[in-house]
């Protein structure tokens, strides 16, 4: 395993060793895709045409080489941003830590279940944002005890009542930013020894962007380690250490945060 240069805060043993929580080794993730195949063998009149002609369709598989044989090793006490354009293969690479995409080779390695918040992550939209709350929380594996304690914080932390009661309302009756800033107020108020954030951050306001930051930094002093992946810039500096540039499936860059997005903002403005 290659030594990673980590600031002198990451939590360690009492040899002074780091502790490891993730461990990437030369992993592939590959998407397979089934269709009828692409251009205008794939348009709505060559299907309408096949099916008065009751032609078969004719199966093809494509394949995305998504992620093309990344290695590191993130550190208990660390916040590691993820940056790269559009198709990267940031989000695909954080749900293959959270156990949610199988590799195709190569391996990935925890140390216990990393939680994943995405801005698609699972809301019930008939129930109630406290209700959704109450069962965010005891999914996590939380007692009822620690819950109940827990959800009126949460609701504050998130904001969605600082204006009307929409904690009693339909989780569908909720904005996008709304329905992101209480889905990360739920995973941050448990301690999570890997937590990975996939643009949660991006679609709340300045004032949440701030106690969101705050509490991540939380995180890392409870001996957790943090991944964000964002497209704000300005959120990768002031949250991580340590970022990592993906570039078509490949680690481009992987250092300190400074470093890495100069690099990464000269490589865009010269596209």
């Amino acid at each position: 395993m290659a030594e990673l240069n980590v600031p002198a805060n990451v939590a360690t043993t009492a040899v002074g060793e780091r502790i490891p929580t993730v461990i990437v080794d030369d992993a592939h993730l590959i998407y397979r895709i089934y269709g009828a195949g692409t251009g205008s063998a794939a348009s709505p009149a060559a299907a309408l045409r096949r099916i008065v002609r009751r032609q078969p369709q004719k199966p093809t598989l494509r394949e995305v080489h998504a992620v093309k044989g990344v290695s590191f090793t993130a550190y208990r006490g660390e916040a590691v941003g993820l940056i790269g354009s559009n198709g990267s293969g940031k989000s695909t690479l954080l749900r293959a830590i959270a156990g949610l995409m199988p590799v195709n080779r190569g391996a990935i390695y925890t140390q216990g279940q990393p939680s994943l918040l995405g801005v698609n992550a699972a809301l019930l939209g008939d129930l109630s944002g406290e209700r959704n709350v109450v069962l965010g929380c005891l999914a996590m594996g939380m007692s009822p005890e620690q819950v109940k304690k827990a959800t009126s914080e949460i609701l504050a932390f998130s904001g969605i009542n600082e204006r009307d009661d929409f904690a009693s309302l339909p989780m569908r009756t909720y904005s996008s930013g709304m329905q992101a800033r209480l889905r990360f107020s739920i995973s941050a108020a448990k301690r999570h020894d890997v937590l990975l954030i996939d643009e949660a951050l991006a679609t709340g306001d300045s004032r949440f962007r701030r106690r969101s930051e705050q509490r991540i930094r939380q995180l890392r002093e409870d001996a957790g380690t943090v991944f964000l992946v964002s497209h704000s810039i300005s959120s990768i500096r002031d949250t991580c250490e340590r970022s990592i540039w993906l570039e078509s499936g490949l680690i481009r860059m992987d250092g300190p945060t400074d470093e890495v997005t100069k690099a990464y903002e000269n490589y865009m403005a010269s596209r």
